[in-house]
């Protein structure tokens, strides 16, 4: 059965899985969705989401605990949300431990502080009808590759970019009522389970 590892050191990790196992209900699939602490954990897993949170100690936990290694060894299809995009990035503005799974460079906290978070309709490539984003001290995505596909940006700022079966997102599509950006990515792990 496929696992999805909702990656549990920090951030939104219920809401994640509450709206993954919605996703792969709503798909008619069969998934463990579980939340993933140890690299051992992590490589039992077909997909893993990273979510919100501080990527400065994330990526310091996925580091020390070997992680990284795990998911880029045995090639595992990241969901990277807000912090998660930043930790799925080759560079940012800070120095921090990076995953560097997506060719785009993340400058952290892009819109602002806390205060100034904000909800916006997107119009994201994969989708028909807007998509209902909640930014919270995003980040966004400049210098992306072209290997690399932006699905969506907000005037200038990239705020959804799609490499290989990696998918960061600036927002928190686990704070909506909107399962498609899970099921996009639970797509994306079911191609590489096949």
């Amino acid at each position: 059965m496929m696992k999805i590892g909702i990656l549990d050191l920090q951030g939104d990790v219920s809401e994640h899985q509450l709206m993954t196992e919605k996703a792969v209900t709503r798909m008619n699939l069969k998934a463990d969705v579980l939340k993933v602490k140890t690299a051992s954990e992590v490589a039992d897993c077909n997909g893993i989401v990273i979510s919100g949170g501080e990527s400065t100690v994330i990526g310091r936990l996925i580091k020390e605990n070997n992680i990284d290694t795990v998911i880029k060894e045995n090639q595992i299809p990241v969901l990277g949300t807000c912090a998660g995009m930043v930790l799925l990035g080759q560079q940012t503005d800070y120095e921090q431990p990076l995953l560097g799974l997506i060719p785009m460079k993340v400058k952290r906290n892009g819109f602002g502080r806390q205060k100034l978070s904000f909800e916006a309709k997107l119009k994201l490539k994969t989708m028909e009808d807007p998509y209902p984003g909640v930014f919270i001290r995003a980040p966004y995505a400049l210098d992306v590759k072209e290997e690399a596909v932006v699905l969506g940006q907000i005037h200038d700022k990239i705020i959804a970019v799609a490499y290989k079966n990696h998918l960061a997102t600036a927002f928190h599509p686990e704070l909506t009522g909107d399962t498609r950006i899970h099921e996009y990515f639970i797509k994306e792990v079911l191609n590489c389970v096949e």
